[in-house]
């Protein structure tokens, strides 16, 4: 067997391949994409009164459009009532990175990192009181995320858009994995 010096020995790991912990409740669905000579389509969702059909249980109330400027951080937000349904087109590459705060939950301290955009085609189902947040892994464009809520935004007593610091899982989290 090949031996290595001191400093290759020091350094030396393994990458873990097993499965991590996952949040409960945080869900991500495969949305198909066409395509066809002169481009795509991908469908986002059906709604009957509100309910989004791929989305048990989710009635949205609001759509939004974000966009983030490259290399960006936008963290972390945190609501005690609303579920955020994130889409990230194909084009674009966000790093969702997702923490559950949740207070007995059976993921409790439990943190995800999801790579969005970069080709693929998904939703992404966050519950209330999982903390999330996102990097822009563009260096030169904007990345864009297209979300549907079911809260409306208010500004007013009701406002359920609570806030952690963005490094409140470890400045680390936002770093690109190198190896």
């Amino acid at each position: 067997m090949t031996q290595f010096n001191d400093a290759a020995s020091a350094a030396y790991g393994v990458q873990d391949y097993s499965p991590q912990p996952k949040i409960d409740g945080l869900e991500i669905i495969e949305l198909r994409r066409f395509n066809d000579d002169g481009g795509s389509m991908t469908e986002l969702g059906r709604l009957d009164d509100g309910m989004l059909k791929d989305v048990k249980g989710f009635t949205a109330r609001q759509m939004n459009y974000s966009t983030m400027d490259p290399l960006a951080i936008k963290a972390f937000h945190l609501h005690k009532r609303q579920t955020d349904v994130w889409f990230v087109p194909p084009t674009d590459k966000i790093l969702l990175c997702v923490g559950d705060v949740r207070k007995g939950s059976k993921s409790e301290g439990v943190v995800q990192r999801v790579v969005l955009g970069d080709g693929k085609s998904f939703l992404v189902r966050i519950p209330p009181g999982v903390a999330h947040g996102c990097k822009n892994l563009k260096t030169a464009e904007l990345s864009v995320i297209i979300y549907f809520v079911d809260v409306q935004f208010s500004v007013d007593a009701e406002c359920d858009e609570g806030r952690l610091p963005w490094d409140h899982f470890g400045a680390g989290v936002w770093d690109v994995e190198r190896g």
